[in-house]
């Protein structure tokens, strides 16, 4: 739509409705942490994008690196690369322990999933597949079996064969009834004991994300990765880490794996690395790609190493460098999380804030002492920040929406976040 429409509702008749509803400000205009909708009404995005536009809306980098591939080549067939495409994979190589050499480049976070799950399979010649509870990798049709946050797959018919889930080490809700407020990892043996005693002999692998995103902002403890990775040796499994929306600052690090202590055998990225523009990157090391490759390995498709999103994903790590973007993300989300503190401390509501740099959730509860959480309030303090200009909630649908996902774009200003926080205040007091 362009700048200066208008809004007519009787077109969205015309489009599938796909689980979250349609806000009706049409947003006509975005910049850095600003959107525009079509009445010329400021809102502060809280949300980068739904975790994509890392570096602020429309940067001038990104509609750069947008114009050099429309004097270059926007697609090509499958069996062509552009000059982008090589350039990404070398840079990517050179961020990543040499481990992580081999860069296969697709559209979207749950595509690079999948790819990553076949991989694990045929490398290993086995096909059980687990995750965390609470874990999100997506909806297509293979890794939507390993997406257990919400209640995305009720109704959908049964998981594919050979996939398992175990307790996410949420130390808020233990979800083995141990511990409370601390995690001793408890919950990571008991789930290995229930993979255990439900494998058929045929482990391959196990994909988490560093922090679980949608299934509440959980951060696992220190160690906790470490003892995972050891587990997954001990039974000849893969592990494959998913940092679509942990990757490339926004945890004040390049990537969240470095801040866990553990190095993957596959990693997943996407999200983070657009910018805004569809990419996801499936990264492996040279004997497993290898292994890969003299088994046969396929996974084509008509935008598999796109020179367009590579182009624009180099201008994203040349402006994370030149701007120090990590280094600011951890400062910021330091504002911004001892912000979200003082609210904790002046509304019962909030029964807690955790995260990391700039993803920081905050749950509802209706109890501090029992900790049932407050899904009904969390709606509404999400609509009335929307009512006075901060979309500050990635997800508020069903039970999601008694934890919130804080995301802005890791070049917020102080005083874009102080705005924000000030506008979160005063939409916890109106609903109160």
């Amino acid at each position: 739509m362009a700048e200066g429409a208008t809004y007519d509702p009787a077109a969205a008749r015309h489009l599938v409705r796909y689980g979250m509803g349609l806000s009706p400000h049409v947003i006509v205009k975005a910049r850095g942490a600003t959107l525009w909708d079509q009445h010329g009404r400021e809102i502060l995005d809280f949300t980068s994008g739904q975790m994509c536009a890392t570096i602020g809306h429309n940067h001038p980098r990104i509609v750069a690196a947008i114009e050099k591939a429309c004097e270059g080549a926007l697609h090509l067939y499958s069996g062509f690369v552009g000059p982008a495409v090589p350039a990404l994979a070398g840079r990517l190589a050179s961020m990543l322990p040499p481990s992580l050499s081999k860069s296969l480049f697709l559209s979207t976070g749950g595509e690079a999933n999948e790819a990553a799950v076949r991989m694990a399979r045929l490398a290993t010649g086995r096909y059980e597949v687990v995750g965390l509870n609470g874990g999100w990798h997506g909806v297509t049709g293979g890794i939507a079996s390993l997406t257990f946050a919400g209640r995305h797959h009720v109704d959908y018919g049964p998981r594919k064969p050979g996939t398992m889930s175990i307790p996410a080490p949420n130390c808020y809700r233990c979800p083995v009834r141990h511990c409370r407020d601390a995690c001793d990892t408890t919950c990571l043996d008991v789930g290995f004991d229930m993979v255990d005693a439900q494998s058929s002999g045929s482990l391959a692998a196990f994909i988490a994300e560093p922090v679980l995103s949608s299934g509440g902002v959980i951060v696992p403890p220190r160690g906790y990765f470490p003892k995972l990775k050891e587990k997954c040796r001990e039974r000849g499994m893969l592990l494959i880490l998913d940092e679509a929306q942990t990757a490339f600052g926004r945890m004040g690090a390049n990537f969240a794996f470095e801040q866990a202590d553990v190095v993957p055998d596959i990693l997943t990225v996407s999200k983070t690395l657009g910018g805004g523009v569809a990419i996801g990157a499936t990264i492996t090391g040279e004997a497993i790609e290898q292994d890969c490759h003299d088994k046969g390995f396929v996974h084509v498709t008509s935008h598999v190493s796109d020179p367009l999103p590579a182009e624009v994903a180099l201008a994203v790590l040349d402006v994370l460098e030149e701007e120090d973007l990590a280094r600011r993300a951890a400062e910021m989300g330091q504002r911004l999380r001892e912000g979200l503190e003082t609210l904790k401390a002046r509304h019962e509501v909030i029964g807690d804030v955790r995260g990391h740099g700039l993803l920081q959730g905050v749950e509802l509860v209706k109890d501090r002492e029992t900790r049932e959480p407050d899904a009904g309030r969390g709606r509404a303090i999400t609509d009335a920040c929307m009512e006075c200009g901060l979309s500050m909630n990635i997800v508020s649908v069903g039970g999601m929406a008694a934890v919130w996902r804080i995301a802005p774009p890791l070049n917020v200003s102080a005083e874009e976040l102080d705005r924000g926080l000030e506008i979160l205040d005063d939409a916890i007091r109106s609903t109160s």
